[in-house]
């Protein structure tokens, strides 16, 4: 099997990892949950860890052929356009966004929001596989944290967004609408039935309880033995922990500006007559 090579990116104002992975042999590579720079207090935004990620992918001589999502995140806001811009990549997310951006379309009242997988440029279903160099990128439904996330396997490694973190903090919540515990307990037996030395890279890590270090790979070995809401725990089981603990959890902070974006793959609403883009806050409508 030819491996691919990984680079991470952790972006701490969100504790979002993106990464740069790439076929050693073709120098093609995708871009997997990039981030805008967002600053909510001013509504200024910037460009500085997506063009962290190209500056990587220039040294290593390496040609950015997709943009990938593995959901409309609600933690941050996509870097997707500005690097599209930057290397006229297409950017892919599974295509079950279209019932996430009806959803939304009607809580933010975007009149703009077609609701059809627009502005995405592909729409991937579960088993499709999409051409990297001599790589493949295996796409795997992963319903349950949203119902159109999707992970990516390339070669050794799967890329699974907020579906698991490290085995010591657990598992993706369930209480996004469209979310479900039961099906995203089923979405991870799908993954935790790859070969266990399979490396899972995340989407998030928070440090859990007694860590003091960030972390964001591990293995399918290791989360079957250690993690904390799948080892020993029948699905009965994990819906009631994961239930119980999405109760206890606050909204995202960046949750209102970032679904609106993400939806829209991270293309920001159009200006209005003045000039200015705006985003919207609804109220006591969640």
């Amino acid at each position: 099997m030819t491996l691919p090579k990984v680079r991470a990116f952790f972006h701490e104002p969100t504790f979002t990892v993106s990464y740069l992975v790439w076929d050693a042999e073709t120098k093609n590579g995708a871009i997997i949950d990039s981030v805008l720079d967002f600053d909510q207090s001013s509504g200024r935004t910037g460009t500085h860890s997506a063009e962290a990620i190209l500056a990587a992918a220039k040294a290593e001589g390496v040609t950015i052929n997709w943009l990938l999502e593995t959901h409309a995140h609600a933690d941050h806001i996509s870097g997707a356009p500005f690097l599209k811009k930057a290397t006229a990549a297409p950017i892919a997310i599974g295509e079950r966004i279209k019932a996430v951006q009806q959803v939304f379309k009607d809580v933010f009242n975007l009149a703009y929001v077609t609701a059809d997988g627009r502005p995405f440029d592909k729409l991937v279903a579960d088993g499709e596989v999409l051409k990297l160099g001599a790589l493949e990128i295996k796409v795997i439904h992963t319903p349950g944290h949203t119902p159109a996330c999707v992970s990516y396997l390339i070669g050794d490694a799967l890329f699974v967004g907020d579906t698991m973190f490290m085995p010591d903090f657990g598992t993706a919540r369930a209480d996004f609408p469209g979310g479900d515990a039961r099906t995203l307990y089923r979405s991870i037996q799908k993954l935790l039935a790859l070969p266990p030395e399979t490396r899972i890279f995340l989407c998030h890590d928070y440090k859990a309880p007694g860590r003091d270090v960030f972390a964001w790979e591990s293995t399918v070995g290791e989360e079957r033995a250690k993690n904390i809401h799948l080892a020993n725990v029948s699905e009965d089981e994990f819906v009631a922990i994961r239930e119980a603990r999405d109760k206890t959890l606050s909204m995202p902070a960046l949750i209102l500006p970032s679904i609106q974006v993400n939806i829209q793959a991270g293309e920001l609403p159009p200006p209005e007559p003045n000039g200015v883009r705006y985003l919207k806050l609804p109220i006591n409508a969640l």
